[in-house]
């Protein structure tokens, strides 16, 4: 008997499950829908002639039914103008909204890959924000530091980017595979260490900016720089590239690649990947290097092509939301370019959707928790909208589950 029949008899069903495209993605969109849906109350109730039109309803309805659509209308509409396309711009200046939801992406899809990676070989990536700290750090200091020509400046930044994160992640996997450590509660120091880490270098010279007045690093020299993708006015640049092909090495290492059937087999049944003869300790320390690789190339695309500096809130709230769009995405590479779009779309528009409609820039954040309130109960989804039962699941088996080939 092979290997992989071992592991495949031994796995239990729930994790040899397959995604299943045809149950699964109708939750995941009717998930999003319930989100707006919920969001739209929330406007409504927020939206002052909505809430004065209810004072006389029974007298006159159709003036709240009125303030209630308007309201709604205004601010998914700003939101959607502020995140694809804004008819009020002319010329290069019509793609800004585009440009912005690509560039609030790029950083999402990556640290969502490093969260799926993990996920997929059984073990809980809660460090992604650390390890984009760790990795905008390195590859900021490389940017400033050395003196190097255009393109290899350029690759050696990224690289130094991934390889710090690769190191913190890979310390998590090792704390795992020789103590037993619980990866959670290793991310989640790591995290607090990645922050004051950070604190601390922004205090130091030779790393903070002079004159040392303020808590932000040198400015990255300029042949460190990611090139811009539309032009200099838009700041869409070749992360977006680079976070395509890292969802493109993600789904070739699982489905195509030797090592990745190996780390499936773990995240499947650690105990009869044991007996087929792999050793489950090193498979760990490789996924969580590999996962915090990728996150510290979401940190390092976002000093050398959005900020070209660090300051303390150099990775914003990323590492968390990387969560959802996991979680969104079904731990399937494509799903979560699909729903790094949808959340990086959601945050380009919110600055739109508040200067136009008054309705705070919260709201996205309230968005994002319903999709992952109603992505982890499935069930819910299907009876609200009266879906048949099929082979989607809850966050665990989404977490452990994976993607046909």
């Amino acid at each position: 008997m092979s290997v992989e029949q071992t592991v495949e008899q031994e796995a239990p069903p729930a994790r040899r499950r397959r995604f299943h495209w045809g149950g699964s993605w109708l939750v995941t969109v009717f998930a999003v829908v319930g989100a707006f849906v919920v969001g739209g109350v929330l406007i409504v109730i927020g939206d002052k002639p909505s809430r004065d039109s209810a004072g006389y309803f029974f007298t006159y309805p159709w003036d709240f039914f009125a303030n209630v659509w308007y309201s709604v209308r205004d601010a998914y509409v700003a939101l959607l103008q502020g995140a694809v396309y804004n008819p009020n711009f002319t010329g290069i200046t019509a793609l800004r909204p585009i440009s912005e939801t690509l560039v609030n992406a790029t950083p999402l899809i990556l640290a969502g890959l490093a969260v799926a990676l993990a996920f997929r070989v059984g073990l809980f990536n809660i460090g992604a924000q650390g390890q984009i700290i760790v990795g905008a750090v390195a590859a900021a200091w490389v940017g400033f530091a050395l003196d190097l020509p255009v393109v290899l400046h350029l690759v050696v930044a990224l690289v130094a980017g991934v390889a710090g994160g690769l190191v913190w992640g890979g310390v998590v996997g090792l704390l795992k595979a020789r103590t037993g450590a619980h990866e959670v509660i290793t991310t989640i120091m790591l995290n607090y260490v990645a922050v004051n880490l950070l604190t601390y270098l922004l205090s130091v010279h030779g790393f903070q900016r002079a004159p040392y007045t303020q808590a932000i690093s040198e400015q990255v020299a300029s042949t460190a720089v990611l090139p811009k993708l539309l032009g200099s006015s838009l700041r869409v640049n070749l992360g977006l590239l680079l976070a395509v092909l890292a969802a493109v090495f993600v789904w070739w290492l699982f489905d195509r690649s030797r090592l990745g059937f190996r780390l499936r087999a773990v995240g499947a049944n650690p105990n009869a990947a044991r007996t087929a003869g792999m050793n489950v300790g090193r498979l760990q320390v490789v996924s969580m290097a590999l996962a915090g690789g990728l996150a510290g190339l979401a940190g390092a695309t976002q000093v050398l092509g959005v900020t070209g500096s660090v300051t303390g809130s150099v990775a914003g709230n990323i590492g968390f939301d990387a969560i959802t769009v996991a979680l969104l995405g079904r731990n399937n590479p494509y799903g979560i370019i699909a729903a790094g779009l949808l959340f990086g779309g959601m945050r380009a528009g919110a600055v739109q959707m508040q200067s136009v409609t008054g309705v705070p820039v919260d709201l996205v954040g309230v968005l994002q928790a319903l999709v992952v309130l109603f992505i982890a109960a499935p069930a819910l989804v299907r009876a609200v909208f009266r879906l048949r039962s099929g082979g989607g699941a809850g966050v665990g088996s989404e977490l452990a589950g994976g993607w046909t080939r």
